[in-house]
C-alpha cells in the first residue's frame, strides 16, 4: 500500500503527472487543520485527482492529528457527483485537464454515467421501496429523516447505483439495518 504526504497541490499534481497511467492507488495523508502541520487540502486533492482521471474514496484514521484517503483511477462506469461535475468545469475552464482527465469525462457522457446522480443531486427524495421500508421501521425513519442532505445522498446514490433490481433490493434492507446501527453505506 503506497502512502504519501503531499503538502501542496503542485507536489500532487507532478506525482499523478509521473504515475497517474501506472499506479493502481496511493493514499494521501491529510493532518488535521488543528494538527498546525502542512498538508494538501482535501478540495485541492480531488481538484488533481479529477484533471487525471482519479477519484478519491475510502477514508481511514492513522492518528488524532491525521487521516489517509484512496485516490484511484476513475472506473469506467463510475457515476459522477454535481460536486465533481462542476469541479471538472472549473478545471477546464482553467486549463488544468489533463488528456486522461478529459477522456475520463468523455467515457462518462457516453455510457450515461455521467448523469446517471442527476435525479438525486437535483432533489433528496427517496425511491418509493425505501419509503415503503421505512415505513416499516419506525426507529429507522425517524433516524433517516434527521440525517444530514449529505448523509442522505450517500445511502440514496448507493441504493440508485445498482444495477439490477435485486442489488437495489438488498442495499434498502442493508440501508434499514445501518441506519438503526446509526452507520454509513459500506460500513
Amino acid at each position: 500500500m503506497l502512502k504519501k504526504l503531499f503538502k501542496d497541490r503542485i507536489e500532487w499534481r507532478t506525482w499523478l503527472e509521473n504515475n497517474h497511467a501506472k499506479e493502481k492507488e496511493i493514499w494521501l495523508i491529510f493532518y488535521k487543520v488543528k494538527s498546525k502541520r502542512e498538508s494538501i487540502k482535501y478540495d485541492e486533492a480531488v481538484e488533481e485527482a479529477l484533471c487525471f482521471g482519479w477519484i478519491d474514496s475510502t477514508v481511514r484514521r492513522i492518528d488524532d492529528e491525521k487521516h489517509m484517503q484512496k485516490y484511484t483511477p476513475r472506473k469506467v462506469k463510475s457515476n459522477w457527483a454535481a460536486t465533481n461535475k462542476a469541479r471538472v468545469e472549473k478545471l477546464k475552464k482553467a486549463g488544468l485537464m489533463t488528456r486522461s482527465g478529459l477522456e475520463a469525462v468523455k467515457i462518462a457522457k457516453q455510457n450515461g454515467s455521467w448523469n446517471r446522480l442527476d435525479s438525486i443531486d437535483v432533489r433528496i427524495e427517496a425511491p418509493e421501496a425505501l419509503k415503503d421500508a421505512l415505513k416499516k421501521n419506525e426507529r429507522a425513519r425517524k433516524i433517516y429523516e434527521n440525517l444530514a442532505p449529505s448523509r442522505k445522498k450517500q445511502f440514496l446514490w448507493w441504493i440508485v447505483s445498482a444495477k439490477r433490481d435485486e442489488t437495489k433490493n438488498k442495499r434498502i434492507k442493508e440501508t434499514i439495518r445501518l441506519l438503526v446501527e446509526n452507520k454509513r453505506p459500506g460500513e
